[in-house]
């Protein structure tokens, strides 16, 4: 078979710099060396127990489900988000998937002819699922001195000056993987005046919105809710990565034959979530309560290990933000290009390559979030923790009540590393 027959933009690097980066750091251990992990991004939390019980109860279910989900869990899912960010949804516009992301395939999949907009930095895999669906791929670049944060300035810029006519669709995430931003009133009615001005719709990414510092997460939605479908899941809030149960809100006024659209495809990729799964997940929805408890504790324990992250980070010269939500950082190491040059670092993935060798450390380089190849970025996810502090009974309000040793380590090697360039 001639490599001219494969889709290039499936074959473009060989592996994921998420997989790479995990092959280098099995290989450490085995060679007995020290690894700190803040290259994957997954909970470090366990699903509640009476999650877990739930799923083994229900195991035995094994017929076909519809394929939008379960009417209980779509309730559920209204009913939870209603409680926790006063959403107004109905459960006949949601659409539940095996995880989010391949939600995201069928909603750009359901569409003829776009031109797909990120921010960059953003999350890997918006780019190869927009050319996947046929669709042409476009980002607008921002910097640390905004917060790595999209501008309605920019936003305007970049549509008055696009020339290609196809619809417009801005993939929005916040709180934002990677770079672990969020969004306040202002910035948002802007982004949404521009965003109304020229017809774009919208995916708002919210699968982290339950892990906003805040304690709420002030939506895209709640300025554009006339063009702005909704994704999340049970992935990040609920520990649960690896379950892939996500869903999907379709406004009204986008028409019931996008909704009817995406479905079509759902029934001819995935066909349905797992009907254990999808079981499992109404009871964690249905218990509102608990879920609020549990969403607390983990914003409480991911909001001090995070910023202490960014403060020992900044004490050493990297150019970085104290996290708003989820569980990552990306530090810009532009201030240090002088003394990297002359050990011959000029690019990201040289850069993240010489941290894990010297230090152990595994981060993810900028340049696989869209930055460019030349940009001194990483993405460090803080989740290398034991996430079973969480089910302690008194609640966690200072850094020395947590234990986060292996995450210390990791950062003050990271740190010595770099102000040894200076000597």
């Amino acid at each position: 078979m001639s490599d001219s027959t494969l889709a290039p933009y499936l074959r473009s690097q060989e592996y994921s710099a998420t997989l790479l980066i995990n092959q280098a750091s099995k290989l450490r251990e085995q060679n007995n060396l020290p690894i700190y992990h803040f290259g994957f991004g997954q909970s470090p939390f366990a699903v509640p127990q009476a999650i877990v019980n739930s799923l083994a109860a229900h195991a035995h279910e094994k017929q076909y489900m519809a394929v939008e989900g379960d009417l209980k869990l779509r309730e559920s899912i209204c009913h939870l988000h209603k409680t926790l960010e006063n959403k107004q949804w109905h459960k006949e516009d949601i659409i539940v998937g095996s995880g989010s992301k391949i939600l995201l395939f069928c909603i750009m999949a359901a569409f003829n002819e776009l031109t797909v907009v990120a921010p960059a930095p953003s999350w890997v895999s918006y780019k190869p699922q927009a050319k996947l669906t046929g669709h042409a791929y476009d980002q607008i670049v921002t910097c640390s001195d905004e917060g790595w944060k999209l501008t309605a300035k920019a936003l305007e810029q970049y549509c008055s000056e696009r020339k290609e006519r196809h619809p417009l669709m801005l993939i929005f995430n916040s709180p934002n993987n990677p770079t672990g931003h969020t969004y306040n009133k202002q910035e948002l009615t802007l982004l949404a005046t521009v965003l109304r001005k020229y017809n774009v719709i919208v995916i708002a990414d919210e699968i982290y919105s339950l892990l906003n510092f805040n304690g709420k997460n002030d939506s895209l939605e709640n300025y554009f809710p006339e063009g702005c479908i909704v994704t999340s899941g049970l992935s990040k809030w609920c520990g649960a990565g690896g379950w892939r149960l996500g869903f999907a809100h379709i406004p009204k006024a986008l028409g019931s034959k996008l909704k009817a659209s995406i479905i079509g495809v759902a029934s001819e990729t995935y066909s349905c979530a797992p009907s254990p799964i999808q079981y499992a997940a109404q009871f964690a929805y249905q218990n509102k309560e608990s879920a609020r408890i549990f969403i607390q504790r983990q914003i409480e324990i991911l909001n001090i290990i995070g910023k202490y992250c960014a403060e020992r980070l900044s004490e050493s010269g990297v150019k970085v933000c104290n996290p708003q939500g989820a569980f990552y950082l990306f530090p810009d190491f532009s201030k240090f290009k002088l003394a990297l040059s002359r050990i011959g670092i000029v690019n990201s993935q040289q850069l993240t390559t010489n941290i894990l060798n010297e230090t152990g450390v595994a981060l993810l380089p900028g340049s696989s979030f869209g930055m460019p190849e030349s940009s001194l970025t990483a993405r460090l996810a803080f989740v290398d923790f034991d996430g079973k502090q969480l089910e302690i009974d008194s609640k966690i309000t200072e850094q020395s009540e947590l234990e986060f040793d292996r995450i210390k380590e990791g950062i003050q090697g990271l740190c010595g590393w770099l102000e040894s360039l200076s000597n």
